[in-house]
């Protein structure tokens, strides 16, 4: 069976107790992105720099754009498989359906440090902070484009925007009209997928779409299966009315799913319903305001069960004033958090009512035509540590439209969660784990400098370096009553990340990318806590490089080599990965592909005391009308 989520935080205690970089033209929406130049990629809108739109040329920020052309021909089936091809990201896969995401470090299943969005959806769980992969999904031929920002975003996007935001933004359902389908199988998993779009009577466009996927199991070293195996469904439905001024939009998506485990199934399922409105006005300014609701619920037998609503509704007001582009907006979370708890953890109380508020307020000022100053902050309150101030300031240069240079200074804070208050390990007395209610947030001060060129029309790349300052990590502290979590540890981590794309011919594109960090983390003087070891385990290095191919009658052939370095405790020895995929497009609509992965070696481990990621093959039929 593989350990999940109480008997990770059990064996944590009982361990501790013994872009694509181009430059400015007029800005391009991101509809088939396949065909276009890197100076056209530059071009592409993107959001989550400075939550309003601009070129990805202008955005003073450490920012990787996965188009969804990418995610094709990487052979993608997930949404953590499609995000390793991000190189400013860390993946390592833990099993047949858990994932270790993340950026500049403290990687974990639990990785609390990331924020996460699908179209404007936070998907946050307040019993950690952070994501259960195996629950996210969608449509992944329905997906625009992923951003994804290293580095701090709290000033605009909140608490737990530490080192990094992934925003996963769906087309609008305009751009997916007709039918598609595809289908495929392999050794390791199979699965199904269906959409449908039209038009609406009063000039809007709808789709919807169902999926299912079924995966192995993985198994341990020496061929043992961990029994992981798993079942999960999918529907949902988008549509959108877009106006010379107004747009709205109207989405949803349900999901279940099953995974094996002893002694019985690990069940998850869930919906959401977003609402999103926009008005642009010919003064350049603009008005947003979005509602969503999120249900959650798993079951883990004999460790825990959640229920888990989420009500959220934000807005934002854009406008300029001469030099000033200036950005307001605040919104309200509210949730209620039902656990069922057991013998071998509980939360007290076991039903819980948490609320977040927030304001933020960004000026964007023209200090010379070839000069930006980014000034801002968020103030933000939650039930656990009260109201956080996270401000930002951010300079970029571009002196050439070929060459930008930026630098930034950014506060963020990782906020309490149920786990650091509220938990109890075992469920009753005598414990081991105590909940503690004086559990502070963790902070972190962030410098960043950053370089993106594009010297020759082929060739394009992305240089950053960073310092994170980090105080109040959580640790965990002995007491006469047993554990309990606190913020006795600090320390910083120092990096570089880059990346580049160049165009060998026109049809022949090789792209690379590298991540460098290292990590100085210790317990505050005069303290004897322990538990750095569950802080995270990252790589020293890891780089990747990937070349795509477009051959005569309709074929391509793409190749992807990514290393990544030793993982120091638990240890998990470095790798080397090869994944190749041949497709054919036998006929405007109708597409072929066979994807091998992991070729390389036979099996591999990439998360310790997990199961082994296997070589796999997987052949896939595409087919729209």
């Amino acid at each position: 069976m593989a350990p999940h989520f109480s008997s990770r935080l059990a064996a944590s205690v009982v361990a501790a107790a013994v872009s694509l970089p181009v430059f400015a033209q007029p800005t391009l929406a991101a509809a088939d992105l396949a065909d276009l130049s890197l100076e056209q990629l530059g071009n592409i809108v993107v959001l989550s720099v400075s939550r309003r739109e601009e070129s990805l040329a202008e955005a003073p920020a450490s920012i990787y754009v996965i188009t969804n052309d990418e995610i094709r021909r990487a052979g993608a089936t997930s949404l953590p498989e499609a995000l390793r091809l991000a190189p400013n990201l860390m993946v390592a896969r833990a099993d047949a359906n858990q994932y270790a995401i993340s950026a500049r470090g403290f990687n974990n299943v639990l990785a609390n440090k990331l924020l996460v969005m699908i179209d404007g959806r936070t998907v946050y769980t307040p019993l950690f902070s952070g994501v259960f992969w195996e629950a996210q999904d969608v449509m992944l031929e329905d997906i625009e484009r992923i951003e994804v920002v290293s580095g701090p975003g709290a000033t605009l996007w909140g608490a737990n925007a530490v080192n990094g935001v992934i925003n996963i933004i769906t087309r609008g359902a305009e751009k997916t009209p007709g039918f598609l389908v595809s289908g495929g199988a392999g050794n390791t998993q199979a699965g199904a997928a269906m959409r449908y779009g039209g038009a609406l009577p009063n000039g809007g466009s709808y789709r919807v779409y169902a999926k299912y996927v079924d995966r192995d199991h993985t198994t341990v070293e020496g061929g043992g299966a961990i029994g992981d195996a798993s079942k999960r469904g999918q529907v949902g439905f988008r549509a959108d009315w877009n106006g010379p001024v107004d747009t709205f939009t109207v989405q949803g998506d349900a999901y279940r799913g099953e995974v094996d485990q002893n002694p019985s199934e690990r069940r998850i399922d869930g919906a959401n319903l977003i609402g999103r409105w926009t008005r642009k006005l010919a003064d350049g300014s603009f008005a947003r305001v979005q509602a969503y609701w999120d249900y959650t619920h798993r079951e883990h037998p004999q460790q825990f069960e959640e229920h888990l609503d989420t009500l959220d509704v934000e807005g934002q007001y854009g406008f300029i004033i001469g030099a000033h582009e200036i950005l307001l907006g605040g919104g309200y979370r509210y949730a209620r958090d039902r656990v069922v708890n057991t013998a071998a953890q509980a939360f007290l109380p076991p039903d819980k009512r948490l609320s977040w508020s927030n304001v933020f307020a960004q000026d964007r000022i023209e200090l010379a035509p070839t000069v930006d100053l980014v000034v801002g902050a968020k103030v933000e309150h939650n039930d656990y540590s009260g109201a956080e101030f996270l401000p930002s300031i951010r300079l970029s240069w571009q002196p050439t439209p070929a060459h930008m240079l930026w630098t930034a200074a950014s506060r963020a804070v990782r906020a309490p969660s149920r786990i650091d208050r509220d938990v109890n390990v075992p469920g009753a007395p005598p414990f081991l784990l105590v909940a503690n209610d004086t559990f502070a947030s963790e902070v972190a001060n962030v410098y960043e400098i950053g370089y993106r060129a594009q010297p020759t029309p082929s060739l394009s790349y992305n240089v950053t370096v960073f310092y994170h300052d980090y105080s109040r990590l959580r640790s965990l502290h002995p007491t006469s009553a047993g554990l309990v979590f606190a913020n006795a540890f600090e320390g910083h981590t120092t990096g570089v990340e880059a990346w580049g794309i160049w165009r060998v011919l026109p049809a022949w594109r090789l792209s690379a990318g590298v991540t460098a960090l290292r990590e100085r983390l210790a317990v505050e003087a005069g303290s004897t806590d322990a538990g750095l070891n569950q802080l995270g385990n990252d790589p020293a290095v890891q780089w990747q490089l990937r070349s795509t191919l477009d051959l005569a009658f309709g074929q391509e052939v793409d190749i992807a080599v990514r290393h990544v370095g030793a993982l120091p405790d638990p240890t998990v020895p470095s790798y080397t990965a090869l994944d190749a995929r041949w497709a054919w497009r036998a006929r405007p609509g109708l597409e072929l592909s066979v994807v091998g992965q992991n070729l390389a070696d036979p099996r591999h481990v990439e998360w310790g005391n997990r199961g082994e990621v296997a070589r796999s093959i997987f052949v896939n039929v595409r087919w729209s009308l």
